[in-house]
C-alpha cells in the first residue's frame, strides 16, 4: 500500500511500502533466504582429496615431460652435431667393457665431448629406436673426423668393425693350423685342446681384433659340419667308400698327393680303382704322417726303410685306408672324392712341369717314370753348370799342390752325385699309386709283390 506526501513546492511523491529511510540504507543488509525447497549440501572431504591428488599429479607429469623433453631435445641435437674428432683416427673396444666405461674410453680418445650425454643418448635411443641398440660391441672401429656421437653409437651397436683375417691353406693338420692361430697376433685366448684330424675346413676366415683364437676353431668346425651335410648326399652312387669319416680320410690323402685342383678327380680315380681292384694305395703322405703325425713336415726324403716300415698308416704296408684323415683336406679335394674322374688309371707320376702323368698299365706307367728321370736329370745338371759358372766367376784361392789335385777329386765325386737320382729317397709330399721307389719300379715289383711299387714324385714346393 502506497502513501502520498505533498512537498513544500506543492508536488506530492509517492512512498512504496517497505522503502527504507537514507539512515536504514546505511545499515549492513541482510542476505537473502535460501529458497525453500533446496537442501543445504555441505561438499564431501574424500572428493577434495582425490581431486587435490589428482591435480598434483597432472602437475608433476607435466613437470616431467617438460624435463625429459628439454632433455631430449639437448641430446639429441648434441648427437646429431660433428664430434670434436679432428682426423679419422682406430679405436679399440675390448671385450667384457662396459656401457659406462666404453663412454669413458670415447671422451678420454677425444671422439666424443661427453660420457653422460653419450650414456643417456645410448638409453634413449634404446628405448625410442626399433633397431637392436642394446649392446655395444667390442671390436676395433675406425672413426670418422667430427663423427656425431650417434653415428659412433650405430658403428658400435651394429659391430661394423675393422676386419682381419687368417687364410689356412688346404692339407694341413689340425696341429698346424693350432700353431698357426698361435701366432696370429690379432687373435686373443688360448687353445687348450687340438681338434681331431679332418674335422676342420680350410679356408680363409675374417674375424674382428681380439677375437678368440677357439672362435676360429669352432667356426672351422661347424664349416666342415656343414659341408659335408651338405655334399655327402649327391655322391656318385658306386663309390667304394661307404660313410663320411671315410670321405674325409680319403680327400686327405687326395689333397696332399695334388696340389693342382684340376687333377684332383683324376687321382682321385686313380685310388678308387686301386681299391677296386684290391691293390694297395702306395700313397707316399701316408708315410710320412705315419712317422711325424700332426707335424706334418718330415724334413727330408722319403727312405727305403720308411717305405718298409709297418705303421697303421702307411698305405704300402696297409690294405684300404688309414684309419684316420692324414690332414684337413678343402672343399675342392672333397668334392674330386664325391665326383672322381671316368678313367681306368691305375699309376701316376710327375712329368717334371708341376703336374702329373697318368697311366692304365704298368708299361706306360714305366714309360712316365723314365721321361720324368730324364727331366730331373736334365735339371740337375743345368743346377750344376750354374753352380759352376758362379764358381768361375769368384777370386780362385790360393792352395797347395797336392790339397788342390785333392779337392778336384773331391769336386768331381761330389758332381758325379749331383747327376744321379737318390735310389733310396723320395718326395716327402706325394705319390702315391704312381708315385715310384727306387732305381726301377719294374724291377722291385717282382721282389715285392704282384703290384709295382711306384716311382715317386719330386717334393712339392
Amino acid at each position: 500500500m502506497s502513501q502520498q506526501r505533498r512537498r513544500p513546492d506543492g508536488s506530492r511523491t509517492v512512498r512504496t511500502a517497505g522503502a527504507r529511510s537514507p539512515a536504514e540504507r546505511l545499515e549492513p543488509g541482510r542476505a537473502p533466504s535460501r529458497p525453500r525447497g533446496l537442501d543445504a549440501r555441505e561438499p564431501s572431504g574424500t572428493v577434495s582429496s582425490i581431486v587435490r591428488v589428482i591435480s598434483g599429479l597432472l602437475t608433476v607429469a607435466l613437470v616431467f615431460m617438460l624435463v625429459v623433453g628439454s632433455a631430449t631435445f639437448v641430446i639429441y641435437d648434441q648427437f646429431e652435431n660433428p664430434g670434436p674428432l679432428a682426423a679419422t683416427r682406430t679405436v679399440v673396444i675390448p671385450k667384457g667393457e662396459g656401457r659406462i666405461a666404453i663412454a669413458e674410453r670415447l671422451e678420454r680418445e677425444g671422439v666424443i665431448d661427453n660420457r653422460w650425454t653419450f650414456v643417456g643418448g645410448h638409453l634413449l635411443l634404446s628405448l625410442l629406436s626399433h633397431k637392436n641398440n642394446g649392446e655395444l660391441k667390442a671390436g676395433e672401429y675406425e672413426i670418422k673426423e667430427h663423427a656425431s656421437m650417434r653415428d659412433v653409437i650405430d658403428k658400435l651397436s651394429e659391430g661394423k668393425s675393422i676386419l682381419y683375417k687368417t687364410t689356412l691353406p688346404e692339407g694341413l693338420t689340425s696341429e698346424q693350423i693350432v700353431e698357426r692361430l698361435k701366432a696370429e697376433p690379432s687373435l686373443s685366448g688360448e687353445i687348450t685342446n687340438v681338434p681331431p684330424e679332418g674335422t676342420l675346413l680350410p679356408n680363409t676366415y675374417y674375424f674382428s681384433k681380439g677375437a678368440s683364437r677357439q672362435e676360429i676353431l669352432d667356426r672351422m668346425h661347424a664349416e666342415m659340419q656343414k659341408t659335408i651335410s651338405t655334399l655327402w648326399d649327391g655322391r656318385d652312387p658306386d663309390l667304394p667308400i661307404k660313410s663320411p669319416e671315410e670321405l674325409i680320410t680319403f680327400a686327405s690323402i687326395v689333397e696332399k698327393e695334388t696340389g693342382r685342383p684340376d687333377e684332383r678327380d683324376r687321382v682321385a680315380a686313380v685310388f678308387y680303382n686301386r681299391l677296386r681292384k684290391g691293390m694297395r694305395l702306395q700313397s707316399d703322405p701316408t708315410i710320412i704322417y705315419g712317422i711325424v703325425g700332426g707335424q706334418g713336415a718330415l724334413g727330408r726324403s722319403i727312405t727305403k726303410a720308411d717305405i718298409e716300415t709297418k705303421s697303421p698308416y702307411n698305405t704300402y704296408q696297409i690294405s684300404g685306408l688309414p684309419p684316420g684323415p692324414i690332414c684337413n683336406p678343402g672343399k675342392s679335394a672333397i668334392l674330386a672324392a664325391l665326383h672322381p674322374a671316368k678313367t681306368a688309371d691305375l699309376y701316376f707320376v710327375a712329368d717334371g712341369s708341376g703336374g702329373h702323368a697318368f697311366s692304365e698299365t704298368l708299361k706306360e706307367h714305366n714309360s712316365a717314370v723314365q721321361k720324368w728321370r730324364a727331366v730331373e736329370k736334365e735339371k740337375a745338371k743345368q743346377s750344376n753348370a750354374a753352380a759352376d759358372a758362379e764358381k768361375d766367376d769368384r777370386a780362385p784361392i790360393p792352395q797347395e799342390k797336392d790339397d788342390s789335385h785333392k779337392g778336384k777329386a773331391a769336386q768331381s765325386e761330389r758332381v758325379t752325385k749331383a747327376g744321379k737320382a737318390d735310389p733310396e729317397a723320395a718326395s716327402g709330399n706325394g705319390a702315391s699309386a704312381g708315385g715310384g721307389s727306387a732305381e726301377s719300379s719294374s724291377a722291385n715289383a717282382t721282389d715285392t709283390t704282384d703290384i709295382p711299387l711306384p716311382v715317386r714324385k719330386p717334393k712339392r714346393q
